[in-house]
């Protein structure tokens, strides 16, 4: 069914990672990427944690990595006229450098950390997890692994997120749990925003589609969220809820399952 392909819900003119690539070059219906995300992020991660960092235990002070390798001394950390981060390097900025601050802790080093990433204090990060360019991992955030972040992504403060995909832009800024969903381009969830995963029952979510019964065949899936998809504060959706591109959630709203048309205002 068309309005179920992934091109329906995403502009994939956009994919510009090998992951991105394996995951969306033939699967359909769009419920399906989640099926190959595991396997397709082991296929394709390019992990680069540097190796003075240990597992399970919180660094101790700030690391910068650079396209060549990484510092853990000899560069500044200063905040510009726009509330940003920049990392200077014998007197240059170095707008390409990552920084990895004191207090983040690794499960592992199966992570892809891209330019310009910025993971903050006592962020909890587990692989295999690609943080693509510019992407933001805020205080507090847990990435459970099976992740996949595009370029200038947010992951929020006291943010879980697990088993999904951030595509370009994507923001969850606060307060969000996202499992097993995809956020589209430019998605935007209001804080406190949860993507519930699990039925009640713990049965496979069945959806019910223009007369049509899907069994999904997984018993986990969040939601499925079109490019520019926006949540107002403390909305919730349902297990196996797809939203088309554009559509609005309003405040406090349960979204119930199912297929929703582009540029719907859920109330």
């Amino acid at each position: 069914m068309e309005a179920l392909a992934p091109r329906a819900f995403f502009d994939l003119s956009r994919l510009d990672h090998p992951v991105l690539k394996g995951l969306f070059s033939t699967v359909e219906p769009v419920w399906k990427v989640l099926d190959a995300l595991k396997e397709i992020l082991r296929r394709h991660i390019r992990p680069n944690v540097p190796d003075i960092i240990e597992p399970y235990v919180p660094i101790t002070a700030p690391i910068v990595i650079l396209p060549g390798g990484w510092l853990d001394e000899g560069f500044e950390i200063v905040q510009n006229q726009k509330g940003k981060i920049e990392i200077i390097v014998e007197g240059e900025p170095r707008p390409e450098a990552s920084l990895i601050q004191a207090g983040v802790t690794f499960a592992d080093r199966h992570v892809e950390i891209g330019r310009g990433v910025v993971i903050e204090s006592s962020a909890y990060i587990n692989g295999p997890t690609v943080i693509m360019d510019g992407t933001e991992v805020r205080q507090g955030a847990y990435v459970r692994g099976d992740c996949f972040f595009g370029r200038s992504c947010v992951v929020g403060h006291t943010t879980e997120v697990k088993h999904s995909i951030f595509l370009g832009g994507a923001k969850a800024g606060h307060f969000a749990y996202i499992g097993d969903s995809i956020l589209g381009n430019g998605v935007n969830l209001g804080a406190g925003t949860k993507l519930a995963n699990l039925r009640l029952d713990g049965r496979n979510i069945v959806l019910n589609i223009d007369g049509k019964r899907f069994d999904t065949g997984r018993r986990k899936i969040g939601a499925i969220l079109g490019d520019g998809v926006q949540t107002g504060c403390n909305s919730v959706t349902n297990p196996g809820t797809l939203l088309g591109q554009g559509c609005l959630v309003a405040p406090n709203c349960s979204v119930r399952p199912g297929l929703y048309s582009k540029k719907t205002v859920i109330k």
